[in-house]
């Protein structure tokens, strides 16, 4: 049960609504979650001031990607049940709180209440953010459901775009000696409490601005012009309906989540070492060196890769089906990897390029994904399905850093790495998306025993 003003039957749209009023709202959440990927921006302050290591404050961001996973996978049901106002405004409260008690834990300079706070609270807020507007996204797009979900996730991947300058001007207002376009200076823990304080404030107000956005449709309801059953002569999509209990018992949700994780881990891998990764391809002696500034500008890079990713390819996916673009994803990228590792370090162009694209095909799995459970197992609960299928990227955000971390470490020390040191992690990137490939291709139609009746999805409007 939830309280009236966030009832599901509360927010169903009027005559007139238009749909187009959908993305903006789901934007308004997922730009506010996707600061988790702006976390480097103050990691190094938080090893100072707590006086540990990186891999202890690395930790905090592996929590909350676990437990967007769990949460998402948890909430699931009950987000589909009672509508994303519902969830939108459950999610800005974890996420708002968790930078709060992580605020109350760097001011206190207990390391466990980050934990706690933004690890683990605000993880929570994480899941339930990241599945609210999708369910509602595909029945208002039911013949775009591709650039719907892409309009909505793009946002996750570029909400660093905006946290990551924005914290370094708020880090600088906090902390006079603090200069953002040095890389060397180092903001003191006070700042950082105020700019999680400030970031739990501001994320609070955008993220209820989306809540009460938000509209359902009315049951049945379809976009002027829309043919059912036209879509439905595509393959793998059907007009069907499959619960988020039986989704799980099928081959296809189990094969997609081994796509997904794939796609994800062989992402990470870039990801997590962006930055000191161009930096030791192109180090001293090599064809070229890259400073540190040029590295920051890397990363950025990266992060539009991944934003434009998610809208471009996942608006791609809709002309040309969703099982043809994971074939892109997975197939182009493991090529893609064996050229970076063999031959990234012949010029910083074709790194940047050949990453770039790579980022571009991971942002684009994780918009692609939702059309791509909406066609396999129709809408009735794919926000459920979903989230359900999200443990795949919480345990490739905790693979895919162990799994080039472990290498880079037994190969030296670093800052001392060069472009060699990573072409076992990167080869073994290239497995992973050949495995990723073998699973998309055995992916066929649901069968019929797992659909549900007619009947039962009118007794659960009913209810509604």
């Amino acid at each position: 049960m939830v309280p009236s003003f966030l009832a599901r039957e509360r927010t169903v749209a009027g005559p007139g609504y238009s749909r187009w009023l959908i993305p903006p709202a789901a934007l308004a959440v997922h730009l506010c979650i996707g600061q988790v990927y702006a976390t480097s921006v103050y990691k190094t302050a938080l090893v100072k001031h707590f006086d540990t290591s990186l891999t202890s404050v690395g930790v905090i961001f592996s929590i909350a990607i676990v437990m967007l996973g769990l949460s998402a996978a948890v909430a699931g049901t009950w987000v589909d049940t009672n509508g994303p106002r519902a969830a939108m405004f459950v999610s800005a409260c974890f996420w708002s709180v968790g930078f709060l008690v992580g605020a109350i834990g760097i001011g206190t300079g207990h390391l466990w209440l980050v934990y706690l706070g933004y690890g683990f609270i605000g993880g929570i807020g994480l899941g339930i953010g990241y599945i609210s507007p999708v369910s509602t996204l595909i029945k208002w797009f039911p013949d775009r459901p591709g650039l719907a979900t892409g309009m909505a996730i793009m946002g996750f991947g570029g909400g660093a775009l905006i946290a990551s300058p924005l914290s370094g001007r708020l880090l600088g207002l906090y902390d006079a000696s603090y200069d953002a376009g040095d890389p060397t200076s180092v903001p003191d823990g006070h700042a950082v409490m105020l700019l999680f304080v400030t970031l739990g404030l501001v994320y609070f107000c955008f993220m209820m601005f989306g809540a009460f956005t938000v509209r359902v449709p009315v049951r049945d309801w379809k976009p002027e012009g829309f043919d059912a059953s036209e879509v439905a002569t595509r393959t793998l999509v059907t007009t069907a309906s499959v619960s988020a209990a039986n989704a799980i018992r099928t081959p296809q949700f189990w094969l997609l989540w081994v796509v997904l994780f794939c796609n994800v881990t062989a992402g990470i891998g870039i990801l997590e070492q962006a930055a000191p990764m161009i930096q030791d391809f192109f180090r001293e002696g090599s064809t070229s060196s890259v400073s540190a500034a040029s590295a920051a500008g890397f990363v950025g890079l990266l992060s539009i890769a991944n934003m434009a990713g998610r809208f471009v390819w996942s608006s791609t996916s809709d002309l040309i089906g969703r099982k043809p673009i994971y074939v892109g994803y997975l197939g182009v990228g493991l090529v893609l990897y064996v050229l970076l590792a063999l031959f990234g370090s012949s010029s910083t162009g074709m790194f940047v390029l050949l990453a770039a694209v790579i980022i571009s095909f991971y942002g684009g799995g994780f918009a692609t994904v939702p059309a791509y459970l909406r066609d396999l197992f129709g809408s009735y609960q794919v926000g459920a399905i979903h989230g359900r299928l999200l443990t795949a990227w919480a345990a490739a955000g905790v693979v895919g850093p162990l799994i080039v971390n472990k290498f880079l470490d037994a190969r030296g020390t670093p800052g001392e790495l060069v472009a060699a040191d990573y072409r076992p992690a990167l080869l073994t990137m290239v497995v992973l998306l050949a495995i990723g490939s073998v699973a998309n291709l055995l992916i066929r139609p649901v069968d019929e025993r797992f659909h549900v009746p007619d009947s039962h999805l009118d007794r659960e409007e009913a209810k509604a």
